[in-house]
């Protein structure tokens, strides 16, 4: 996927993560498991490309969640610049701590539904990523299991997933869906 990250670094005011760039570049937006959403990188200050999720309106319902919503203890006193690059079917949020100048060293926030807690991870996207899919953390740091310890997991860009959305299948059985196309 082609993202113009120089007009994204001027509408944030900062620079992406290396991994995200790299991320987006090799494998664009989308899902894994059909259960976690990598968000489109979207500009500040242009319309949302949803009207249902997406960087801005997942940057934005962080925002506004990190207000009234408990936090872990080591994250009492932070005040952090939220960047959402993922949501989950279980509603829960995860973004970046976008205050450190050095985009490699943002740490990944989690607000996870179940228990209305926001959690620190001291890792990047993609090393949060591998490490729920390895379990490697104490417990799950999302409200739900589906992707915790399955090293094998689906991963269907955007458009991957339309296109067969088209054919009248379900992207993630490949079996008929009633609903495609709807």
């Amino acid at each position: 996927m082609a993202v113009d990250w120089s007009r994204m670094r001027e509408s944030w005011g900062k620079e992406f993560p290396p991994d995200y760039r790299q991320f987006m570049g090799l494998y664009g937006p989308g899902t894994i498991e059909s259960y976690l959403v990598i968000e489109l990188p979207e500009c500040k200050g242009t319309p949302p490309a949803s009207p249902y999720g997406g960087m801005l309106l997942e940057t934005e319902n962080a925002c506004a969640l990190w207000e009234r919503e408990e936090k872990a203890q080591e994250l009492h006193d932070a005040n952090p610049q939220l960047i959402a690059w993922g949501a989950d079917a279980n509603s829960d949020l995860l973004c970046w701590d976008a205050t450190p100048d050095d985009p490699s060293t943002w740490p990944v926030l989690v607000r996870n539904r179940d228990d209305g807690l926001w959690r620190g991870y001291d890792c990047g996207m993609v090393a949060f990523l591998a490490r729920i899919l390895h379990g490697d953390f104490t417990k799950c740091p999302l409200g739900d299991l589906s992707l915790w310890n399955i090293p094998t997991a689906s991963y269907l860009n955007e458009h991957e997933e339309r296109r067969i959305r088209k054919q009248g299948l379900d992207p993630w059985t490949g079996e008929p869906d009633p609903y495609a196309g709807t």
